[in-house]
């Protein structure tokens, strides 16, 4: 009777794990029903929400196997899959195509709270969005997308994470290619000689009690300063979100670290801009950075910064930090430092900003409004202190000199 239920339960255990760990399947075709876009994977969600009495919840469900496709296109530079599924969710993947490769351009999430099954004692019904940029890119044409890895897209209240992922968009002949494009993340690490845009620096461990002799090494040249990249959003063609800086990023792990220089000359600038939150999505060929502003109180900041890296080893290092409250300014201005800038986003990464000016919010005609100048950049605060110094040298000359005086006074009183 006991090894009957033990299996019972067991099985009962399975398959719970086997509901909760399914892959979501979906093919779309063409009009004339040709195979034009194929994917395979697994999407789970965690979403934060308000909940009645001022209450945050927190919702985690996963992409289901029932879907439905309605609205996929599949075009010749950009392709759309849409999968719409439970009480009016879609969760919607943008590709293009450029050259001999593809890649997907963002990730759209659609939430809606008034569905009670998934978020039970909502406090609002309407329907949310998020948009995120996810690392499929450089995918081969005529190859499919793998990566069994997991892949985390953060915002401020919704984690998104895909992992076993099989893609292939822009799909010729009508069948999908066994050839496979594997990310990053799933190709062993190899040891890769620094790239110029990378500098890896390690802490030499003393060999005490040894007559063996020390391998000597040629020191790693330190990174030049970044270029300073101009990045601007728009929205139905006009200019809502600036942003001016040169950015180094630096992850550490114990005694070793990794530098590496955002490359201006070779990033793309994606985002989105909206009342209260906005979006700045830096892409090159080693770094993708995703910085989201929010606009509370009227006064704008940096809220999360998500930057993902591919490392001299081949590794990809992702970090991320939804709590910041960095470059706060009041909408409607911009702001501004010019001098280095070091912010420690977590224990892992650090980054470095050289000639910062950002405007996320109230951008008029193109360009940047009035600027709030980091205390570094303020010059103005050196004046008190100077008209201080002076004052106080001023007095202190006063007091020494009616010292004096009343010193030779009372002398002469004593000579007479």
């Amino acid at each position: 009777m006991m090894s009957r239920c033990a299996a019972f339960v067991l099985l009962l255990a399975l398959g719970i794990e086997i509901q909760l760990s399914h892959a979501t399947e979906v093919s779309v075709n063409t009009t004339d029903n040709k195979l034009c876009l194929y994917a395979n994977l697994m999407v789970n969600f965690s979403v934060t929400y308000e909940a009645a009495g001022n209450k945050s919840e927190t919702a985690e469900f996963e992409l289901p196997d029932s879907v439905t496709t309605e609205g996929s296109t599949c075009g010749n530079t950009s392709s759309t899959l849409k999968l719409h599924f439970g009480d009016g969710h879609s969760w919607i993947v943008e590709f293009s195509k450029k050259d001999k490769t593809y890649q997907a351009d963002s990730v759209i999430f659609s939430y809606n709270l008034s569905d009670s099954t998934i978020f039970p004692n909502a406090a609002s019904n309407e329907t949310k969005n998020v948009t995120v940029k996810p690392h499929i890119t450089d995918v081969g044409m005529d190859t499919s997308y793998s990566c069994k890895s997991k892949e985390m897209l953060q915002t401020d209240a919704v984690n998104q994470t895909l992992w076993n992922v099989l893609i292939q968009a822009f799909v010729s002949n009508g069948s999908k290619s066994e050839n496979i494009t594997v990310c990053a993340a799933d190709v062993p690490a190899t040891t890769v000689a620094p790239t110029t845009n990378t500098t890896v620096v390690t802490t030499a461990v003393p060999v005490t009690n040894s007559t063996a002799p020390l391998p000597t090494t040629t020191p790693t040249p330190p990174l030049p300063l970044p270029n300073i990249g101009n990045y601007s959003i728009s929205d139905n063609g006009t200019v809502c979100l600036l942003a001016n800086f040169g950015l180094r990023v630096t992850f550490t792990h114990g005694e070793k670290s990794q530098e590496m220089n955002l490359n201006a000359s070779v990033t793309a600038a994606t985002g989105s801009c909206g009342v209260n939150s906005s979006e700045l999505v830096l892409s090159s060929d080693i770094l993708t950075v995703i910085l989201s502003f929010t606009n509370e109180s009227k006064k704008f900041k940096l809220h999360a910064l998500n930057v993902t890296a591919k490392s001299s080893s081949g590794a990809v290092l992702t970090e991320a930090n939804s709590s910041l409250g960095l470059w706060e300014a009041a909408v409607g201005s911009s702001y501004m430092c010019n001098k280095q800038q070091d912010y420690n986003i977590t224990d892992v990464l650090t980054i470095h900003t050289f000639d910062l000016r950002v405007q996320p919010f109230g951008v008029h005609n193109g360009q940047y409004s009035t600027a709030h100048e980091c205390t570094m950049d303020d010059t103005s605060i050196l004046i008190p202190i100077i008209v201080g110094a002076a004052l106080a040298g001023l007095i202190l000359i006063v007091v020494i000199a009616y010292v004096i005086g009343r010193r030779k006074t009372y002398v002469g009183y004593q000579t007479l």
